[in-house]
Order: C-alpha cells, then sequence, then structure tokens
C-alpha cells in the first residue's frame, strides 16, 4: 500500500508539473476601457514593456492621481515582474478602447490586443483590471488568447470618516465636472429651477407646472433616443449620423405637432368648469380626448425617430439592428391597444378588450424577439449577441 500511495503521490506531482509548464509565452495585459490613459495621459496605446507602461502608469498619476487605472498599470507590472521570477517568458502591455466605450472602443481594443498577441507570440494571458467595465472585453481577449488568471485591482480606502467623506466628495466633483453625467444630474435640475423662478416672478405659477413637464419631458426624449451624442456626431462626415439627426429632428417636430393637436381636441367647456388644473389633467375625458388627438402623429414621430435609428445601424452593420427591429414592431402592437385605452376613457367601452390586444401583441412581441435572435444568432455568432 504504501509504495502504490507513493507512486500515486509521484504521479499526480508530475501531471502537476506537467500542467504548470503547459504555458511558457505568457502575457500581462492590462485593460483601460474607457482610454483613461489617451484622454488624461495624451498616451497612445498600444503602449508594451515594463518601463514604457511604468512611464505611462506615472504620467496618468501626475494628470489624475485619484484615478485607479494608474494603479492598475502598476499592478499589471508586478504580475509581469512576479511571472519573469518564476521562469516564465513574459511581457507586459497596456491596451485602451475610447473615451465614450462602445463598439468602436471595444474594436480598437480587439485590434491592439490581436496586434501584441501576433508579435510576441504568447500561449496565454493575464488580465489585469480595476473593475468590471474593463472585463466586459473578456469574451473578445478569449477568442485572440487563452486567459489563465484575472487580476482585479481594488484600491483600499480608510474607513474612518473623514476618508469616507473624501471618497464621496470625489464622486460629487465627478457629477458636476464630468460632462458625461453633469449635463443631466445638473443641466435638468438647473433647468427646471429657473423655469419655475422665472414663471413665479411673471405671475404665472399655473404655467410652471407645464414648464417643468416640458423640460423633464425633453430631457428623457434626449436621453432616450442619444440626441445628444447625435448632435455631437455631427462633426464627423458619417452619412449615418445625418440620417440618424434628421429622423430625430423631424419626429421631434411631429411629435410636437400632435401634443399641440391633443390639446386643440379637450372640450373647452370641461376646462371652464374646472378652475383647477389638477382636477382638469385628472379628468377622465379631458385625458381621452388629448390621447385621441395625439396618438396618431405622436406615433407616426416616435416611429420617425426608430426607423431612423435603424437604418443608421443597419448600414454600420450593428447587432442593434435587431432591438431596433423589436422597438418598431413594439410600437406598432401598442397602438391598437392605445387607441382602445381611449375609447374607455372617453366612450366607457368594456376593458376586456384592451386586454385581450394586449395579450395578443404580447405573444406577437415574443415569437418576433425569438426570431429575430434566432437569425442574428445563426448569421453573426452567439457571443456577438452578447457583447
Amino acid at each position: 500500500m504504501s509504495k502504490d500511495n507513493n507512486y500515486n503521490r509521484l504521479t499526480r506531482g508530475n501531471l502537476l508539473a506537467k500542467e504548470t509548464k503547459k504555458y511558457e509565452r505568457i502575457l500581462v495585459l492590462c485593460i483601460d476601457r474607457d482610454d483613461d490613459i489617451g484622454s488624461k495621459g495624451g498616451i497612445e496605446t498600444p503602449v508594451i514593456g515594463r518601463d514604457p507602461c511604468i512611464n505611462a502608469g506615472t504620467r496618468l498619476a501626475i494628470e489624475d492621481p485619484e484615478d485607479s487605472d494608474a494603479n492598475t498599470i502598476f499592478a499589471a507590472v508586478k504580475n509581469y515582474e512576479d511571472l519573469l521570477k518564476r521562469g516564465y517568458d513574459a511581457e507586459v502591455a497596456l491596451v485602451a478602447g475610447k473615451y465614450n466605450r462602445g463598439i468602436e472602443g471595444d474594436e480598437k481594443l480587439s485590434s491592439e490586443i490581436q496586434y501584441i498577441v501576433e508579435a510576441f507570440k504568447a500561449d496565454a494571458s493575464v488580465i489585469v483590471s480595476d473593475g468590471e467595465d474593463d472585463e466586459t472585453i473578456i469574451p473578445v481577449i478569449q477568442s485572440l488568447i487563452p486567459i489563465i488568471s484575472i487580476h482585479r485591482v481594488v484600491i483600499r480606502h480608510s474607513r474612518s470618516v473623514e476618508y469616507s467623506y473624501a471618497v464621496f466628495a470625489r464622486y460629487i466633483k465627478m457629477l458636476v465636472y464630468d460632462p458625461r453625467y453633469s449635463r443631466f444630474f445638473l443641466g435638468v435640475p438647473g433647468a427646471l429651477l429657473v423655469s419655475s423662478a422665472i414663471a413665479t416672478i411673471f405671475g404665472l405659477t399655473r404655467e410652471a407646472i407645464a414648464f417643468v413637464l416640458i423640460i423633464l419631458g425633453c430631457a428623457f426624449i434626449i436621453r432616450a433616443f442619444d440626441i445628444d451624442r447625435s448632435i455631437s456626431s455631427l462633426g464627423k462626415p458619417n452619412p449615418t449620423s445625418f440620417i440618424r439627426i434628421f429622423s430625430i429632428v423631424a419626429g421631434i417636430l411631429i411629435i410636437v405637432v400632435s401634443v399641440f393637436n391633443g390639446l386643440s381636441q379637450i372640450p373647452q367647456e370641461i376646462v371652464n368648469e374646472h378652475s383647477k388644473i389638477f382636477d382638469i389633467i385628472t379628468n377622465k375625458e379631458v385625458v381621452g380626448s388629448f390621447m385621441k388627438g395625439t396618438i396618431l402623429l405622436m406615433w407616426i414621430g416616435i416611429g420617425t425617430i426608430l426607423a431612423g435609428t435603424l437604418i443608421s445601424n443597419w448600414f454600420k452593420g450593428s447587432i442593434k439592428t435587431m432591438s431596433d427591429i423589436l422597438r418598431i414592431v413594439i410600437l406598432i402592437l401598442l397602438y391598437y391597444p392605445m387607441l382602445q385605452f381611449t375609447s374607455v376613457l372617453t366612450e366607457g367601452t368594456s376593458p376586456f378588450n384592451l386586454i385581450s390586444s394586449l395579450l395578443i401583441g404580447l405573444a406577437i412581441t415574443l415569437i418576433v424577439a425569438t426570431f429575430l435572435y434566432q437569425y442574428y444568432k445563426n448569421r453573426k455568432g452567439g457571443e456577438s449577441l452578447k457583447s
């Protein structure tokens, strides 16, 4: 028995030794998906080698000492040195996407990683990142090179109250100065406060509610349909951007016309009977009449915006066309239930027809979604649907 045990132990030891020798040329990859190294440090990627990575990390730490990506770069260099000490033929590299992430940024990351893998002829990789956002690129890396380890860098903070306030203040500063967040966290509330104050000065307190609703509605529409990004992309000579911005402007104009058309359909005698605006907007006849005059043009306006987005993504060959088609299908299927809803409010018809049409629409949506999913899965592959 003792000989058998010794033999088994030796066999397991040999197998483990072989497994540890399986990969000899290991690439340590530091991922910066939002390109802080480029936007803040002014350094172009890919950055390959120990000293260039240290210089890049130092430059980023000088430009923004609170950015965790600098620590991630140094962590990648440490992993690289540890592998060298253990006898591996290793290399360290820094790759980056783009500031707004997205498909273009991930394509840039993919091409940089492919270039490094081919140049170094690595047979395995170690991924170093500072969070889940960077790790979303992992499926792309796995298609190019095996991953044997993932090292997530977590910055340790003091638990004292003053340091907790410092961390909180940093995020508040990000909301104030980072354009990605400040335009909605500060811009929208600021517009609401200004419009309400102006309306109050001129004695238009009742109209202030309308101003607030208009501003909120515009903000929601702008963010929902990426109008701000479409406008910012007008500086680039891209035909798909002009298609999208034209459809958005046309759709918004149609939606605005639909609102005025709905207001003109409200019975004036009901408005004269009520002095409070709350009583007017909660009256079912008022709501039903408004919706009846609005719904057709409203649906055409929204459909115009969605159609422009679909055409834009179709020309780009983006997988987002599947979602765009689904949105248009859902918009069409909701039109008839909305008409029935207005009939329930204005004519007092049975709500069961509304419920049945909603269930039928749900069934059709599931069928179309399943068909589109299978179509794009067979055409582009399962991995692209997950990205």
